[in-house]
């Protein structure tokens, strides 16, 4: 018996179906894509459920920096504050307070960690506050989970699920911001930020992964957890010799020998 039709028929139907999505899976699947999802749902509820002459919404605003740049998923600006989000599409139980510099993300019995997102919204709060020229109270850090996670530890109140970060926008009353200071920030985001586009998109990925490459290859001081930079002992039996020293000396006075 030929099966040599039944053979081209089954590689026909991989090449023209399986193949492509076993591809659409894996790019549904990938971090991009959840970020892009986040980034949509919470872009919808404030849409739906942020008064429009109250509120104004602005996406996928980077920034240059003096080390590259950063990328806010979305600013919401009000007479009531600068609100700053951060989204995170991750799913699975939630561990993490303010302070860790890592949180944790355990689904069954399988466990994760990820940057602390209070931390990694610290340096789009500031940036944005430098060139808006801002004070502490009138710009706040928010962070929102969406997707199938629970929060299994207590949250900072700036630590919200889905709709949650509606409330806590709602929750500021008071006006630290007039009509016409409004208008101006809106005006200072849209000139101070970088075209958005694919290549502004790709040069800040690459900036991200260079970020975090020399983040790994760095030395790390074991007392505080900060960088360690290379110094040259000036006095003493080492002098001229060259050691590692904490980055936040005095504050810490942690060192580590050199070695070429």
């Amino acid at each position: 018996m030929d099966f040599s039709p039944v053979a081209k028929q089954l590689m026909t139907y991989v090449i023209f179906f399986l193949i492509p999505a076993a591809i659409l899976i894996g790019i549904l699947k990938s971090p991009w894509v959840k970020g892009l999802t986040g980034e949509f749902i919470v872009n919808v509820l404030g849409k739906f459920l942020l008064d429009k002459n109250d509120y104004h919404i602005v996406k996928n605003v980077t920034l240059p920096t003096e080390n590259g740049t950063t990328q806010i998923d979305h600013v919401i600006v009000s007479a009531y504050g600068v609100f700053v989000v951060e989204t995170k599409n991750i799913k699975g139980w939630i561990f993490g307070n303010s302070h860790d510099a890592m949180w944790t993300q355990k689904i069954f019995k399988h466990s994760g960690k990820f940057q602390n997102p209070l931390h990694q919204n610290y340096k789009h709060v500031k940036t944005l506050q430098k060139l808006l020229n801002l004070k502490d109270e009138q710009i706040h850090s928010l962070v929102v989970f969406v997707g199938d996670s629970t929060f299994k530890t207590p949250m900072p109140e700036n630590v919200t699920y889905g709709y949650g970060y509606i409330r806590y926008i709602k929750s500021k009353t008071r006006r630290v911001l007039s009509s016409s200071e409004v208008t101006e920030i809106i005006k200072k985001i849209g000139s101070g930020r970088l075209v958005p586009s694919f290549k502004t998109h790709r040069e800040h990925v690459a900036n991200v992964q260079k970020i975090k490459s020399d983040k790994q290859n760095a030395v790390i001081c074991s007392d505080c957890g900060a960088k360690m930079v290379l110094r040259t002992a000036k006095k003493g039996q080492a002098a001229g010799e060259k050691f590692w020293g904490c980055s936040a000396y005095p504050k810490c006075t942690a060192t580590k020998p050199y070695s070429e």
